[in-house]
């Protein structure tokens, strides 16, 4: 069995830990509907949200690059339907 000096960049990562309280959904779904809902938003965010985007703000990031995959996705969808 390998040490964790031949683990690499990931060793100690704790994938259990990954979205695991609501302040990091919270982030991951308010940067992944950002992609997904691009018009602004009729409201201004309150301090708890700037609070959970800040704290955690990579989950936030992470949920960005998934609604940009779910647009993508989304638009190859609707070519198929359309343009067959």
């Amino acid at each position: 069995m390998p040490n964790n000096e031949d683990r690499g960049f990931l060793k100690g990562i704790n994938i259990s830990a990954f979205l695991d309280v609501y302040q990091e959904w919270h982030a991951f779904v308010e940067g992944f509907c950002e992609v997904l809902c691009p018009w602004p938003a009729r409201y201004e965010p309150s301090e708890e949200l700037l609070n959970d985007l800040k704290g955690d703000h990579h989950y936030y990031q992470f949920g960005r690059a998934i609604g940009v995959i779910a647009w993508l996705g989304l638009a190859l969808a609707i070519k198929e339907v359309f343009c067959g």
